[in-house]
């Protein structure tokens, strides 16, 4: 287990134990690639160690099959780790191109019922670990309150550890977090006018 020395140690009043075990809010965002696989990787750990898992994809079309998704299924109903439960809001892949051009009430509406659905499960204490995927984008755009999501998230009961995808994550949601990771883009191949491919892309 990698060992660090801590910057600094909080007056909360815990233990070793207790701090190292505490639920966390990451958040991967940034314009590089890598923010829902890291996230999946995480999945995949989560997995291992028995824990349920839930998965809220936001924007990737319900059309999109996500490579990590029938990965992500097996696994999970192989009965050898934890379960493994992918929840898909909508016909979100256009939602990147339009932003908030054209009419996306639907698409608005969908995401609303995503959230709806999160604070339900959060509550119930469903999962171990949520994957939302893409989730800063509705922030970003208004859909949903980032002041409603930071508030759920630091009231959420139990041991819940939810991680948070997408670009453009709002400055509150980042002061919230636990660990936040910015991607930031060096080089891509489409920047040469290369195509995403399967296996890389999906």
């Amino acid at each position: 287990m990698p060992q660090g020395q801590p910057v600094s140690v909080p007056d909360d009043g815990l233990t070793t134990r207790q701090r190292r075990n505490r639920p966390l809010l990451f958040v991967h965002t940034g314009i590089g690639k890598g923010k829902s696989t890291a996230a999946f990787g995480l999945a995949l750990r989560a997995w291992n160690q028995g824990w349920p898992i839930g998965v809220f994809q936001f924007v990737k079309s319900a059309k999109w099959k996500v490579g990590e998704e029938n990965a992500l299924k097996v696994l999970g109903a192989s009965g050898e780790g934890g379960t493994v439960d992918w929840h898909k809001m909508g016909e979100g892949w256009s939602w990147v191109q339009r932003g908030l051009h054209g009419d996306n009430s639907d698409n608005e509406e969908k995401a609303r019922e995503g959230w709806e659905q999160v604070k339900r499960d959060l509550a119930a204490e469903t999962y171990k670990l949520y994957v939302l995927d893409e989730f800063a984008y509705p922030m970003h755009w208004g859909w949903i309150d980032t002041d409603e999501v930071v508030e759920v998230m630091r009231n959420r009961p139990g041991t819940q550890h939810v991680v948070i995808t997408g670009r453009n994550a709002p400055e509150k949601l980042i002061e919230a977090a636990d660990l936040v990771t910015d991607m930031s883009k060096v080089k891509h191949p489409m920047d040469a006018g290369q195509k995403g491919q399967r296996g890389i892309e999906w």
